[in-house]
């Protein structure tokens, strides 16, 4: 079986908030194991987590998962309705988005958060909705 474009996006799309909850699983088992923190007094958002980069990590995941229900949800439209013509060539371009907000809102915030850095996550942002929009209404026989 070949892993087409639209498949490896929705892989994709599980596998990077799969990835995030392990670096945050990774990193509260340190504090907790290191005696910094015990293992009841993380807060759900993550505000009370020594570092910045740990509280951003938990933005991000957290971004993910907002997001995860409307891209998979066009992807499995497209993959059960056999439909993927629409999906296969933005796909992958929906994935590197997706990524690409991900590492500037959770990294290159750490660095600056002057409005270009802003900018660059909204873009990716918009590309993501672009392209669902896109989907959608090529589904709907209202474009393309």
């Amino acid at each position: 079986m070949t892993l087409t474009a639209t498949a490896m996006a929705l892989l994709g799309l599980v596998a990077w908030p799969l990835l995030l909850m392990f670096l945050m699983v990774n990193q509260r088992g340190l504090l907790v194991l290191s005696g910094k923190m015990a293992v009841n007094a993380f807060n759900p958002d993550g505000s009370n987590t020594p570092g910045e980069l740990a509280k951003r990590l938990v933005r991000v995941h957290a971004n993910c998962l907002e997001n995860l229900p409307l891209q998979a949800a066009l992807l499995l439209y497209a993959i059960a309705s056999a439909q993927t013509a629409v999906t296969e060539p933005l796909a992958l371009a929906l994935l590197g988005a997706r990524l690409a907000q991900g590492v500037v809102q959770g990294v290159v915030h750490l660095i600056s958060t002057r409005p270009l850095f802003v900018w660059l996550r909204f873009a990716a942002f918009f590309v993501q909705l672009a392209i669902l929009a896109w989907w959608l209404l090529q589904f709907a026989g209202l474009a393309g």
